[in-house]
């Protein structure tokens, strides 16, 4: 049975990627902050059948994530799905706040990282070999017409630029890493004008990670499979 530990599970598109992965037959590490407050998530696992464990992890502490791989010790990850992500809302230029995307660099650009680096062992020692980085269109570079959102925008380039660089140095231990956009989606951060449903989005995303997986070192595509710019 393959296993995936995925971030940030306990709404949206991680609580949609955690029960379609346990539907298809994986053992699931489903992580969230707080797991008391997750009842979308607890009672998933509750009818599990044991395939879905909850585990608290807070992406942004490291010494949480070091604490969490030593608690796995042992085990084979074959798929991280690093889905933890924020948008934080900002004012026009003059009126940035500061403060807010800093902490979009933490959850989304750091934590990432941090978490591949504390568990790819764990990865290295799996059949599967893949970090999947869930990212955005809007980090790319060459895509963008608008302007705006400097801390998400920013934060999200910042994680497709590590994600290359995380998927260089792991190239010889034979594990690949994507960048995943998963459209604009209905959910708490998409609102609920955006064109895509989650399960849509999901069930696209799991189809890209398998047809993905050993194809490319690295690679930036929609849910869609879509080659993305820059």
């Amino acid at each position: 049975m393959p296993t995936t530990l995925i971030t940030g599970a306990n709404r949206g598109l991680g609580l949609e990627f955690v029960r379609q992965y346990a539907e298809a037959g994986w053992r699931v590490l489903a992580c969230c902050r707080d797991p008391k407050a997750a009842a979308d998530l607890t009672d998933l696992a509750g009818g599990s059948g044991g395939r879905v464990t909850v585990h608290a992890l807070d992406v942004t502490d490291p010494a949480r994530a070091a604490a969490l791989a030593a608690e796995l010790d042992g085990e084979a990850i074959d798929l991280l799905l690093n889905n933890a992500g924020v948008y934080e809302r900002e004012g026009p230029l003059g009126q940035l706040d500061l403060a807010a995307w800093e902490r979009s660099f933490r959850v989304n650009t750091l934590a990432p990282i941090q978490l591949s680096a504390a568990l790819v062992e764990h990865v290295a020692r799996s059949q599967g070999k893949r970090i999947v980085n869930v990212t955005s269109l809007m980090g790319s570079i060459g895509d963008n017409q608008s302007g705006g959102s400097y801390a998400y925008r920013s934060s999200k380039a910042a994680l497709n630029m590590a994600t290359v660089c995380l998927a260089k140095d792991l190239r010889p231990r034979g594990i690949t890493c994507l960048l995943l956009h998963p459209g604009w989606v209905k959910t708490d951060m998409g609102g609920p004008d955006a064109p895509v449903d989650v399960p849509t989005s999901v069930a696209g995303l799991a189809n890209v990670i398998a047809k993905r997986a050993g194809t490319k070192k690295h690679a930036f595509v929609d849910f869609e499979g879509a080659d993305l710019a820059w």
